[in-house]
């Protein structure tokens, strides 16, 4: 496989990641066609055939504080002028929590981009990202923006990418005990996240690169996606050939080897990225009860690998979830198992939707598939993202409807 600094460029045409589109690119206008569809719908949430399932997701106290992450909010908060924070804080249910997109032109960005910024109020951001996510999460989400600068150095094209044009957004008031969220939007990482007393949910929360790792210069040494990687081909790996009949979907994810529906120019096989909120995807591959012991041991690292973006206590929390559907939880997987080639993965459960995938370049002229760019989602599947089953039980537990927080007698 060749070094990502010996491929030349697409060459594609130039798209601010800054300024909001007046004319959409030819290739990318069935997709905002579809994802513009989606959002005309009411937020269901993903499911295996159209039907919700309630009852997984309980209000309930956790024990793990929200404290850290409402006083980061409150203090970036503090950090804006009036008009900034006019322009940041949203409803808690408004619509352009689901607007967020992982390619890099701006076409559905809101809220305040970080570019623009001082460097407090841009410190007071990152600050907020930091005490959400783990300290594992929160580097490679800061590695992903800085990759994003790399662009600018290698391309020359300063209006389409850099380390900062990240838009970020309040859904509703940082509070103890009503609900509110917030989210980052930009190229390549797409993290939401919604809080409700000391629960904390974290999906969608999208991961992706191009390049993956550099070897020269002043990033030399970052590297992403390792970790993910490693945990999908050691569950492969040590799969015997009978599981692999079942868990291994094809072979190959060389465009000539997929179906169309396998062929999305943006997503690739990725049956649950952006504006993808009400997707229909029946579970495939290997069911956890099949596996061993060990293999188990593994699926459980995998599934943690991803839910511990999160910060450490809220990530222990989702687990328990995870682990009362183990047996339920379906692993599927396509293209190659060594130590070169191009693939996929997903792991899904009523609980956790997991999706791992390599891509052709964007920037970069390959048009096959490689490890040079990856992309990765975590969801939350039966309504459980952007905390709707919460937000829906809290709605029927207290009343909004005067501004305030009142209990239904």
């Amino acid at each position: 496989m060749k070094d990502w600094t010996e491929l030349g460029f697409r060459g594609l045409p130039s798209t601010s990641a800054r300024e909001r589109l007046t004319v959409e690119p030819p290739m990318i206008q069935p997709v905002l066609a579809a994802a513009r569809a989606s959002l005309a719908e009411p937020l269901v949430g993903v499911s295996t055939d159209g039907r919700v399932h309630r009852g997984l997701y309980a209000l309930r106290a956790t024990g793990v504080p929200t404290r850290p992450i409402i006083e980061a909010a409150q203090a970036f908060l503090a950090a804006l002028d009036a008009a900034q924070r006019a322009r940041v804080v949203l409803d808690t249910e408004a619509v352009e929590r689901r607007m967020w997109f992982n390619i890099h032109p701006n076409v559905f960005r809101h809220g305040l981009i970080l570019d623009g910024l001082s460097q407090r109020q841009r410190d007071a951001a990152m600050e907020l990202m930091r005490r959400t996510l783990s300290a594992r999460g929160f580097e490679q989400a800061r590695d992903i923006m800085r990759l994003n600068g790399l662009l600018v150095e290698v391309t020359g094209r300063a209006a389409d990418y850099g380390e900062w044009p990240y838009f970020v957004s309040l859904f509703g008031a940082p509070s103890a005990d009503a609900p509110w969220g917030w989210q980052i939007d930009g190229h390549h990482l797409c993290l939401n996240f919604f809080v409700l007393g000391d629960q904390l949910v974290c999906t969608p929360s999208f991961m992706g690169s191009e390049p993956c790792s550099v070897a020269r210069g002043p990033l030399a040494g970052t590297s992403v996606f390792g970790l993910e990687a490693r945990v999908g081909l050691d569950l492969i790996r040590s799969l015997d050939a009978a599981q692999c009949r079942t868990a291994v979907l094809c072979e190959s994810i060389s465009p000539e080897a997929l179906p169309p529906e396998l062929k999305h120019p943006i997503d690739g096989r990725m049956q649950g990225a952006a504006f993808k909120d009400n997707a229909v995807i029946p579970y495939a591959g290997l069911r956890g009860d099949q596996l061993s012991d060990v293999q188990r041991r593994l699926l459980l690292e995998l599934i943690r690998t991803y839910v511990g973006w999160a910060r450490e206590d809220h990530a222990a929390v989702k687990m328990s979830e995870v682990e009362a559907h183990l047996n339920e939880t379906h692993f599927a997987w396509m293209g190659a198992t060594g130590d070169e080639g191009p693939f996929y993965y997903r792991t899904h459960s009523p609980v956790v939707l997991i999706e791992f995938d390599h891509h052709p370049g964007i920037v970069f002229d390959n048009l096959e598939p490689s490890r040079h760019h990856i992309h990765t989602i975590i969801r939350t599947p039966n309504g459980g993202d952007y905390g709707a089953d919460l937000l829906r039980q809290h709605h029927e537990r207290f009343d909004h409807s005067h501004g305030r927080h009142v209990a239904r007698r």
